[in-house]
C-alpha cells in the first residue's frame, strides 16, 4: 500500500481523536466542533453485540448532514488476542481513510487520553502504519465526567496543597482502599460493577459520608445521590464517585 508521502497519492488526511464530554452536547469545546464540521468520516465505537454509540448521540448536533459515518466495534472480552485482533483492524481500517486524504474523527467520551478507547486505537496506528507522519493524529481534549460532576455538584476536588488521585472502580478491593487512604481527595471512575464493595472501603475509612454518586450525568437516567445509603446497588455503567476531603462549611451536594 502506498505511503502518504507518495507524491502520487492524495495527501494525508488527518485524525482528530475528540472528547465529546460526559454526556450534554454543549459540553463539547468549540475546538472540537470546528473539527467535526469539517471532517469526511466519523469513526465511532461501540460493542461487536450493536452498533449503538453513546458518544454518537452527543456528537450528532455538530455534525455535517453529508459526513459519513462507520462504527468500529469492540468486542466485550477480556481475551487479550481477540482483543488485539479488534484493535489491529480498526486501526487499519483507520489508516486506509486516511491514506485517501480524508479528514476523520474518532469519538470518545470525556476525554481522549483518560481511561479511553482512543488510547488503544493511537498506540495500534502507530504501529501498524508508520507510514503516517506524527501530525496526521490530532487530539482534542474533553470536559471529563469528573469535572462535570464536581461543577453540578458544587463539589471541591482539590485545593491548595493537596492531591488528587485518579484511579478506577475495577481493582481489588485491598489496593482500592490503599489507594484512596494515601490521597486528600480522590475521584473513582467505573464505580459500576463493584459499587456495594466500593461503598464498604469508604463508610470503613470514614469518607462516604461527603462521598458523591452520580450516574449518567447529563444523560436520560440520571441520578445524583445525596448520600452512598440512597445510591442503587447496580448502578449503570457510566458511574463514578468523587471522594472530596471533609471540609468546614463544605457546599457539596446536588444543585
Amino acid at each position: 500500500m502506498s505511503a502518504c508521502n507518495d507524491t502520487s497519492r492524495p495527501a494525508c488526511g488527518t485524525l482528530f481523536g475528540i472528547g465529546v464530554g460526559p454526556g450534554e452536547p454543549d459540553l463539547l469545546t468549540l475546538r472540537a466542533a470546528n473539527a467535526l464540521s469539517r471532517v469526511h468520516v466519523v469513526f465511532a465505537a461501540s460493542s461487536t453485540r450493536n452498533d449503538y454509540s453513546v458518544a454518537l448521540d452527543i456528537a450528532r448536533p455538530h455534525l455535517p448532514a453529508d459526513v459519513r459515518i462507520e462504527t468500529l466495534g469492540f468486542p466485550m472480552t477480556r481475551d487479550k488476542a481477540v482483543l488485539a485482533a479488534a484493535w489491529e483492524a480498526n486501526a487499519r481500517a483507520v489508516a486506509d481513510t486516511l491514506r485517501k486524504g480524508e479528514d476523520a474523527a474518532f469519538l470518545t467520551l470525556g476525554d481522549p487520553l483518560i481511561y479511553s478507547t482512543f488510547g488503544y486505537l493511537l498506540r495500534t496506528l502507530r504501529r501498524v502504519a508508520p507510514d503516517l507522519p506524527d501530525d496526521a493524529v490530532q487530539v482534542v481534549p474533553g470536559v471529563t465526567s469528573y469535572q462535570a460532576a464536581a461543577a453540578r455538584t458544587r463539589t471541591i476536588l482539590c485545593e491548595a496543597d493537596e492531591t488528587l488521585l485518579l484511579v478506577p472502580g475495577v481493582n481489588g478491593t485491598d489496593k482500592l482502599a490503599a489507594d484512596v487512604a494515601g490521597a486528600d481527595n480522590a475521584v473513582i471512575l467505573k464505580a459500576y460493577r463493584k459499587f456495594p464493595e466500593i461503598r464498604q472501603v469508604l463508610a470503613d475509612q470514614g469518607s462516604a459520608e461527603q462521598a458523591v454518586f452520580v450516574s449518567r450525568l447529563g444523560l436520560p437516567g440520571e441520578v445524583i445521590a445525596p448520600t452512598l445509603a440512597d445510591a442503587p446497588d447496580a448502578p449503570h455503567y457510566l458511574t463514578l464517585l468523587l471522594v472530596p476531603k471533609a471540609r468546614t462549611g463544605d457546599d457539596s451536594g446536588e444543585a
